[in-house]
């Protein structure tokens, strides 16, 4: 396939290359500046994608890290790397943001880029680890040296096909392939169409190891990809299960297809509220919308709570003999979040099998004759069990009962939801959650899941 028309598209313009070029050099003189004027032992550093030449039109996030010498208090480097990213942002009208990830740092806009500041030490291999951000500049050094040229127009294929088919992002929301990794498998398999060949044989722990270090033992993930910068690390740490399993399969269906272009583009596809609300009718499912406020917490923990709360609902209904389809989560990420569960019961009798212990053993089968009854016991394959009365016999009361503050503690809850979930939860309407694009997007998915990977 010829890629040029895909690439003239995704590339960006040389309009934005000259502008982001320029903010980030005017960012880095100003930081470094203030360091010789100051007399700090540290130095303004552009790294990821913007650094690397391997990010999308109109994805120019700037990356500046402030590195510092490996002698530097941790409590001096964060407050001297927050007060240079706080004289940056006054120095260019710009509003200062804290974040927190491994330690804190300042985001902000500047010319319309999203800027980070981020302090970080200065380190020559990851043996010197003072914390998971020093690896990045050394990350993005390494790709310099080792992408070939035009091998970054590879990296923005494989990019924007995998945003396409719904498996590009490490962050937790999404359990993709981080931008870094793109790199890594461009450099291994060296283009973008080679790489999808390589990816569809995969199995499952593959290992990619380019400096043969030989510590992919170390890991069991589904992706075992040794980070160049470290023998420690697994770049491929945040990938999920499913969205390896996803790329295997779109990997596969593209080079299967006869319709390649489609797939570096969003599905062509409308959603109607009604025809979304009439097929899940018609699957004559049990469907349950339990509807909360969510906390003011970073979106990193949120959706992995999110998506505890859902699997541990899911494996307790399930206990219970209420049979869950599926289940999944969604979250405007500001106010509220939904649990949707779609079951296979509507209504279970009201009598239900208690299995006690084996037939052999004598004195716990004797127990269980003094709490049941003699005449309310009997032998199946070689348990003793007694047939006892349903507490609940629908998924909604036995749902009500967990989220009370007596029982919640059943359910394994995000610790930031507890409370959210005990005080602001309702049960809703299929119908009341279809408000809007982004939530008719969700429904959709639901109904049918993994339709990015195929056209």
């Amino acid at each position: 396939m010829d890629y040029k028309v895909i690439l003239d598209e995704i590339k960006p313009t040389k309009e934005e290359k000259d502008k982001v070029s320029e903010v980030s050099a005017r960012l880095l003189d100003f930081l470094n500046d203030e360091c010789r004027k100051d007399n700090i032992d540290a130095e303004a550093v552009l790294v990821g994608s913007v650094a690397k030449d391997t990010y999308l039109r109109g994805k120019s996030d700037i990356d500046i890290f402030m590195a510092f010498p490996l002698t530097t208090d941790k409590k001096d480097l964060k407050q001297t790397g927050l007060n240079l990213a706080h004289k940056c942002c006054d120095a260019f009208n710009a509003i200062a943001y804290h974040q927190f990830a491994s330690h804190p740092y300042v985001t902000t806009e500047i010319d319309g880029f999203k800027i980070d500041f981020v302090p970080c030490y200065k380190i020559d291999d990851g043996s010197q680890l003072k914390s998971a951000v020093d690896r990045t500049i050394l990350h993005t050094k390494f790709v310099q040296s080792n992408l070939s040229e035009g091998q970054n127009d590879e990296v923005l294929l494989l990019k924007r096909f995998m945003d396409m088919t719904g498996t590009y992002g490490s962050e937790f929301k999404v359990g993709g392939f981080a931008g870094y990794l793109c790199e890594l498998l461009i450099i291994k398999y060296g283009t973008f169409e080679n790489t999808l060949k390589e990816a569809s044989d995969w199995q499952l722990h593959h290992v990619i190891d380019l400096m043969d270090y030989g510590t992919a033992e170390n890991f069991k993930d589904p992706l075992i990809c040794i980070d160049p910068t470290d023998k420690n690390r697994n770049v491929g740490a945040a990938l999920r299960l499913d969205k390896f399993s996803q790329f295997i399969q779109s990997a596969r269906n593209y080079l299967n297809s006869d319709k390649k272009q489609d797939y570096f583009y969003p599905l062509n596809k409308s959603l109607d509220k009604d025809v979304i609300l009439n097929e899940f009718k018609s699957r004559e499912s049990n469907l349950i919308a339990i509807r909360f406020d969510i906390p003011q917490i970073p979106l990193d923990t949120l959706h992995p709570q999110l998506k505890k709360t859902a699997d541990s609902l899911k494996r307790i209904l399930n206990k219970n003999d209420f049979l869950v389809f599926q289940a999944d989560y969604w979250t405007d990420e500001v106010k509220s979040a939904v649990i949707l569960l779609e079951l296979a019961v509507f209504k279970l009798n009201n009598i239900k099998v208690h299995v006690g212990p084996r037939i052999f053993y004598n004195q716990a089968c004797s127990n269980f004759i003094d709490k049941f009854g003699l005449e309310n016991c009997y032998v199946l394959d070689d348990f003793l069990v007694s047939n006892v009365k349903r507490e609940f016999t629908t998924p909604q009361d036995f749902i009500r009962h967990l989220l009370t503050r007596d029982f919640i503690l059943q359910i394994k809850v995000g610790k930031n939801l507890l409370k959210p979930i005990l005080d602001t939860y309702e049960l809703i309407e299929v119908e009341d959650l279809a408000e809007n694009d982004e939530t008719l997007a969700f429904l959709d998915d639901f109904l049918y899941p993994n339709q990015r990977i195929k056209r």
